[in-house]
């Protein structure tokens, strides 16, 4: 350590007006008095960061006169705290080159009077990130890097998930090289989980913890996790590294699937275990580490052994000849290579393109039946039984939030309920477009828009077209955001509702359709209605939807 590193201290005291320059030996804050020698042992010396809820200084070891890191927790919530003594117990437990050491003793508290700062002092790891190394390689870095930075990783999620941990955060970031050995550590166990018991397969409930890009669905839901989930991260965190580009962008707009073999010419035995470690579904991942490290060992390279024994001349032609029929195989599967997946490309667009049209189509047949069928019921309920004029008298003496209802209005708000159930019902049950299948909600919903907007449509001018629009942006905006898509869900709603409002207004100019001032209680109207919206709902999922997150929006 050199005497202008001693000369200075940096006080850790996060509410200190000058924490920096301490003079070195002084052991407390001239500033605001906080301590200086931690366990009259360690010496803040330089800050290296802030970070999620912590800031990271370089210390003096005192006792073993050499650096070490420092974590201190500056969040002072429970579940933060909780974390934090995670962190620091479970790499008090490993022993292992891969993992900082920490010894037993290494988490402290620093009464600072007002508060609490807990503290971590952990090995210092001089090195860069793989993050970093990325950034020198923005195309992607080599294969033969990769596998071997995949390997090593696969050796510490064994150790951790031997002793019943996940890390649940790897990424490049978090993965990082001795600049001594070259020997890969993971860093950053803030979220480490530790649980019971780990088996293959199993999960367990945890803390949500998401690193955009990296983390698994499941854990991005909230659902356990289990030694799937940081399978998952090291496979996203491969893929990044081999193409350069960060896993969202090489995302499909329409499936949400990895499409990047085309950034990365490589093996594609280990192309295909990549794929494999990142599939949405936990039971297609590898199961264990050890599993995934026999798949690796079995991606051959091609490899040229040198020779030192002369050549003649014709054994030089004959090098160089299979030298040349070599390189001519390579660049013929090249070709059929590149055939081949524009062949799987075209092949892949057109079912796609098959696979939603009869998503739509199904869509629109049965939620044209439920309209129809619950509309059907309605009209009996309203205009049958004496349900409706009963429904009509308490309509009518109700505060006037709305103008006079008439009569035939308030028994209409029975016909328009039992259709909008209808149609959620039809369109929940065709179960296109990702949906949730939120029966009950989709329902209420369509209840409460198609009442609603029934209601409020009698407010504009008579015989407007207005009447027609206002009824259906009502009508369609609550059941579309009831009906649990995936994603964008007010852009759903805004499409759904735009083009059905488009569409039934067209019709209604050439008569197609009853107009605003013609009794809307047409049993056929809502089935025009249920179709028209299932096929705007498709037209967004399939291609307004995947057209934005191709934009970036997700």
């Amino acid at each position: 350590m050199t005497q202008s590193v001693q000369s200075a201290i940096h006080c850790i005291n996060p509410d200190c007006p000058r924490p920096y320059p301490q003079v070195w030996g002084n052991k407390f804050c001239n500033s605001c008095g906080a301590p200086l020698q931690l366990l009259h042992r360690y010496v803040p010396i330089q800050p290296l960061g802030v970070g999620g809820f912590a800031a990271i200084y370089t210390v003096w070891d005192l006792h073993l006169s050499r650096e070490r890191v420092l974590k201190v927790l500056l969040e002072s919530s429970p579940k933060a705290l909780e974390l934090f003594e995670q962190e620091a117990a479970v790499l008090a437990s490993l022993n292992h080159p891969g993992v900082p050491r920490v010894e037993p003793d290494s988490y402290f508290v620093v009464d600072l009077g007002k508060r609490q700062l807990p503290c971590l002092v952990m090995e210092k790891i001089n090195g860069q990130t793989l993050q970093d190394i990325l950034d020198r390689y923005p195309q992607g870095c080599p294969e033969s890097l990769v596998r071997n930075w995949l390997n090593q990783a696969l050796e510490i999620l064994q150790e951790l998930h031997r002793r019943n941990i996940i890390h649940r955060d790897i990424k490049p970031s978090n993965l990082m090289l001795r600049q001594e050995t070259g020997q890969l550590v993971a860093i950053d166990f803030g979220g480490a989980k530790q649980i019971g018991t780990v088996q293959l397969g199993s999960v367990a409930s945890s803390t949500r913890l998401i690193s955009p890009g990296y983390s698994p669905p499941e854990q991005i839901m909230g659902s356990g996790v289990g030694p799937a989930a940081d399978f998952y991260a090291l496979g996203k965190t491969m893929i990044h590294l081999l193409s350069g580009q960060y896993p969202p962008d090489l995302e499909d707009t329409a499936s949400g699937e990895l499409r990047w073999r085309h950034c990365a010419p490589i093996s594609p035995d280990l192309a295909d275990l990549l794929d494999d470690m990142v599939k949405d579904d936990v039971r297609q991942r590898p199961a264990s580490a050890a599993q995934i490290q026999q798949r690796l060992t079995g991606v051959s390279s091609m490899k040229t052994i040198p020779s030192n024994v002369p050549q003649s001349f014709s054994g030089a032609i004959a090098s160089f000849a299979r030298t040349s029929l070599k390189l001519v195989a390579i660049a013929i599967a090249s070709i059929l290579t590149a055939v081949g997946q524009i062949t799987l490309f075209v092949f892949r667009a057109i079912a796609k393109t098959l696979q939603a049209s009869l998503d739509t189509l199904w869509e629109m047949i049965v939620g044209g039946i439920g309209a129809g069928v619950f509309a059907a019921t309605g009209f009996f309920l309203a205009y049958v039984l004496p349900l409706g004029a009963n429904f009509a008298t308490i309509l009518a003496q109700l505060p006037p939030i709305f103008p006079y209802i008439p009569p035939h209005v308030g028994q209409a708000v029975l016909l328009f309920a039992a259709a909008g159930w209808g149609t959620a019902w039809g369109l929940t049950e065709a179960g296109g477009f990702g949906q949730r299948k939120r029966r009950l909600v989709a329902g209420l919903m369509g209840v409460f828009g198609y009442g609603l907007g029934w209601l409020i449509c009698h407010v504009m001018p008579y015989g407007s077209v207005l009447r027609l629009v206002t009824l259906i942006a009502f009508a369609v905006g609550p059941l579309t955001l009831g009906l649990g898509l995936p994603s964008h869900e007010l852009v759903h709603a805004v499409i759904a509702a735009s083009g059905t409002a488009g569409v039934l207004t067209a019709l209604q100019a050439y008569t197609f359709i009853p107009t605003a001032s013609a009794p809307l209680v047409s049993l056929g109207f809502f089935g025009v209605l249920a179709v028209t919206t299932a096929f705007w709902l498709g037209v967004s999922y399939y291609i307004v939807v995947p057209f934005l997150r191709w934009l970036g929006w997700r």
